[in-house]
Formats: C-alpha cells, sequence, structure tokens
C-alpha cells in the first residue's frame, strides 16, 4: 500500500513532527558502544521481529531512549505490514478513534493529527471508527517519519546462543523471500509477532483433518469469490467469525449460518472495561493470584462484537445464527461437509473456524531451540480448582520486562535477552503486544526494561567511562587587572560560642 505525495496540510505536519521529536529529543547522548559477535562483525543492539504497530512503536520507543544498533524485520511486502489489509476483513477498527497507540502520546503523531492533515477537521469530527485501511496508511506513515529501520520480506526462524568477545549474544536466523538465509547477532531481540506469536491458528482437529479445499481458518487467505451461491458454516461467534460471515455474505454466499456453542452470544468487550490507567500500568505488579484472578476473568469471556458488526450480518436475509450449537464432528459428504450439533446434522458447501489461536511454543520456528526449557503459567503457578484454566496455563510466564523465563534454570539463561511483545504476553502483562489500547503503557514499559537490560549490562564499561571522565566545564582565570591571581578569603571566624569544663 502506498501513499499519494503529501498534501499541503501533511508535509506541515511531517514538519510539525520533525520539530516536536527534535524539542524532546533530551536526553541525546549516545551510550551504547558496539558489542562484535566472535567473527568481527557488529552486533544489532536489539533485533525486532515483526513490523505490525507494536513492533514499530517499540522501535520508535528505543529509538528515542538513542538505542540505534536496530533492526526491524518483517516477512511481508513493503505496504502490506500488519493484519489490516490481509486477514482483519471488519469494515473499522473497533477501538474508539480517540485511543492512542504508536504515537506514544506525541499529539502531532496521533492518529487524529493524521486524518485531519490527510482529510481535513470536518472529517474527523464526523468520523465514527477508523476505517481499517486507513488504519494502516497511518502506520505506514508512522514509520516513515519516524526513520524506523524495516527490512521486509524477512523472517526471523531461528534464535540461539551466541558469545562475543564482550559478552553475551543472540545469533538470529533470518529467511528471506528467495529463500537466502543470514545470520544476524543481536543483544536483544524483541518477537512483536501478533496473534500467533507463541502458537498458531487453532481449528478442531475434525475439521483440520478435512481437505482443504473445504475448510479455512478466519486468519487464512480466503477466496470469498468462489463461495458465491455456496453454504457456508462458521463456527464461533467472536468478532473475526462475524466479520467471515459478513464477508462471504457480501459475496454472494448463497447462505451463511453461524455456529455459537454459548447458549448467547458473548457481547460484552471486557477491554473496554479495563482500559484505564491503574489497571493498564499495574495489573503486571499483581502477585500471580491477582493477575491470574483477573485475566482469568478477561481472556474467558473472550472478545465480544459490536453492534455494526452484527448488523452487518443480519442484514441479509440469508444469515443464520445457530445458538447453543457447538460441533461435535464433520466429515466430507459429496462436495461438502455434514457437521455434527446437537440441534442434529448440517449441511454446508463450506467451513469457517473463528476458533482462535493455540499456546504451543514447539510450532513457531523462531522458538523451537528452546521451547521445552519455555516456563508456562501452569509451571509457575497453581490456581484454585474453581479457577483452572488449562488453555490458559499454556500462556508463557513472562518475567519482568516481558522477557522469556526458564523452565528449568541454568539450561538455557540467554533466553532471558528474548523479550515476547505479542498476544501471549496478555497473562503476565494485561493487554499489551497488539492491544492499542495498552500500547502508551506497555511500549515504555517493554522499552524501559529493554534498555536496563542493556545498561547493567554494561555496567563495568560504564563505571570506567566515569572514572576517566574529565571534562571540565569551567576554567578558573585570573580577574582584570589582578596579576597575582584571585584573592582567596580568610575564614571566618567561628559563631559557635566555645564550651568552659
Amino acid at each position: 500500500m502506498q501513499l499519494n505525495a503529501p498534501t499541503d496540510a501533511l508535509a506541515a505536519l511531517e514538519a510539525r513532527v520533525a520539530d516536536d521529536l527534535d524539542r524532546i529529543a533530551h536526553p541525546r547522548a549516545p551510550w551504547l558502544e558496539p558489542h562484535h559477535a566472535a567473527d568481527g562483525s557488529e552486533a544489532l543492539d536489539v533485533l525486532i521481529a515483526g513490523a505490525g504497530q507494536s513492533g514499530l512503536a517499540t522501535a520508535f520507543a528505543l529509538q528515542r531512549a538513542q538505542v540505534r544498533r536496530l533492526l526491524v524485520l518483517d516477512r511481508a511486502a513493503p505496504g502490506a505490514e500488519g493484519p489490516w489489509l490481509s486477514y482483519a476483513r471488519m469494515r473499522t477498527l473497533r477501538s474508539p478513534k480517540d485511543y492512542t497507540g504508536p504515537d506514544l502520546e506525541i499529539p502531532s503523531l496521533t492518529y487524529q493529527s493524521w486524518h485531519e492533515a490527510s482529510f481535513g477537521a470536518a472529517s474527523w469530527r464526523a468520523l465514527d471508527l477508523i476505517r481499517r485501511e486507513d488504519w494502516a496508511a497511518y502506520l505506514l506513515w508512522v514509520r516513515r517519519v519516524t526513520g524506523v529501520p524495516v527490512q521486509n520480506h524477512a523472517d526471523l526462524i531461528d534464535i540461539a546462543p551466541a558469545e562475543g568477545p564482550q559478552g553475551r549474544l543472540l545469533q538470529a536466523t533470518i529467511r528471506h523471500a528467495d529463500g537466502r538465509t543470514e545470520t544476524r547477532h543481536a543483544r536483544k531481540i524483541v518477537l512483536a509477532t501478533g496473534q500467533e506469536g507463541a502458537g498458531g491458528w487453532w481449528m478442531p482437529d475434525f475439521i483440520a483433518a478435512l481437505p482443504t479445499h473445504l475448510r479455512a481458518h478466519a486468519a487464512d487467505p480466503i477466496d470469498f469469490a468462489a463461495l458465491r451461491g455456496k453454504i457456508v458454516a462458521v463456527l464461533g461467534a467472536g468478532a473475526s467469525a462475524f466479520d467471515n460471515a459478513a464477508t462471504a455474505l457480501e459475496h454472494g454466499a448463497a447462505e451463511v449460518h453461524l455456529f455459537c456453542r454459548r447458549a448467547t452470544p458473548q457481547v460484552i468487550q471486557p477491554y473496554r472495561w479495563l482500559t484505564f490507567a491503574g489497571f493498564l500500568r499495574h495489573v503486571s505488579d499483581l502477585d500471580d493470584p491477582w493477575r491470574w484472578r483477573f485475566m482469568r476473568t478477561v481472556l474467558g469471556m473472550r472478545e465480544g462484537f459490536p453492534q455494526a458488526t452484527y448488523d452487518r450480518c443480519a442484514a441479509h436475509p440469508n444469515f443464520v445464527l445457530h445458538q447453543g450449537a457447538p460441533w461435535h464432528d464433520a466429515t466430507p459428504l459429496g462436495s461438502g461437509v455434514s457437521i455434527a450439533t446437537p440441534q442434529g446434522p448440517f449441511a454446508a458447501d463450506f467451513i469457517i473456524t473463528g476458533t482462535g489461536i493455540e499456546t504451543n511454543f514447539a510450532q513457531r520456528p523462531e522458538l523451537r531451540r528452546f521451547a521445552a526449557n519455555i516456563a508456562s503459567w501452569s509451571d509457575r503457578y497453581a490456581p484454585p480448582a474453581e479457577e483452572r484454566d488449562d488453555r490458559l496455563g499454556r500462556f508463557p510466564y513472562l518475567g519482568r520486562d516481558f522477557e522469556f523465563v526458564e523452565k528449568t534454570p541454568g539450561v538455557t539463561p540467554w533466553i532471558a535477552d528474548v523479550h515476547l511483545f505479542a498476544i501471549a504476553s496478555t497473562m503476565s502483562f494485561g493487554p499489551s503486544g497488539s492491544s492499542i489500547n495498552a500500547m502508551t503503557t506497555a511500549v515504555p514499559k517493554l522499552a524501559a526494561g529493554i534498555t536496563r537490560g542493556l545498561f547493567k549490562a554494561d555496567l563495568d564499561q560504564h563505571w570506567a567511562s566515569l572514572q576517566a571522565y574529565d571534562v571540565p566545564q569551567a576554567v578558573i582565570r585570573e580577574p582584570a587587572g589582578q596579576a597575582s591571581g584571585p584573592k582567596i578569603a580568610e575564614p571566618l571566624p567561628s559563631t559557635v560560642p566555645e564550651t568552659t569544663a
């Protein structure tokens, strides 16, 4: 996706951004000396996998902290970053338009500023929710004006330990679109890998066993035009399931049936409740029982859908909502599928599953080397029986700075330099990676944790630098007309009375 040449208003805004960033650049002093790998190559201070909104915002925050040996990897082509132009099939973002995020509290970088410069202030006032295509364009603009370095067509496929003359490093293997692989070294790695960052998209085994021409996950590329005149069954009643149902209807599907396992669909959105400073800033400071209790409740409710999402489907007379209808099995039937439900069998031509993600560290190539030693919540906390949730227990149990923690200490100590900033961070930090509403609190927390680690690792160097520091701030000169140098005042008499024995 490419933007047209900036309008006069947008060019003026970009000049304002540059001026704002210059005004708040303190402290400007560089403080990180380069580290080198054993082969002599210069290591990155931080490598970020993922150039969506979370990866870009993290890189921007680190740049502002004078972390300059920095690179962001994006597996996608330029202009196709993130989910907004791929599997996100809603018409608009679900967050209120005044939520801020990648701007990191710089007014000229907010979406509102970009929108007003692009479309006018009247357009902003009339806007209800942000179009996802506009949000994608805004993120590309943020990338450009902040100068975040991004390498496209680059996928992180392995992380291994390495040593350099100055200490521990990470060795990253990067695969390019042409199949070529490249090795880079970094002191820290951030995985801003979105929804599937600690596993993958999930569907029931009996659906996964079906031929691929009969089924798809809501996150898959889907040829919706090919569903014209077909009967489509959608499993799930979250927002993405409704989005896919609506898209199929809009492409001319003969019927779309959405199956909800609950007696009534979930319409409460817990993320609206928790968007207040106290929770976003401090839920990660709570002890494990309280963190578990809050996030189990939030994630157990799943993401509710807004009215507009439901109305988009309900506007079609050939849309049918089945409540209290989980799927027990699905088998090929002629050219389609027969689905077993408590309400009896149902025949469809095609299945779409809006069934979310499953945590499985070994499923991610970049985690595979150390997947067996990543601590999960079930390794560190045993909730009361009434609060047990095996699905959430598989989430990674992260350290103070979003870093992986070892299941068995001492086996893979280097994973403390790998920081996860994705949806799987949620159990440890509340809304964080991939969440617009939490970005202004979560990104600075992550960036501070990374710079803390970089600083502490170089303490000897900083101490030596202080010991050698000899830059005078003033020069003592003789006052004019005084040849013998400045007068030295005599000591003042003591005003404290002498004591007598």
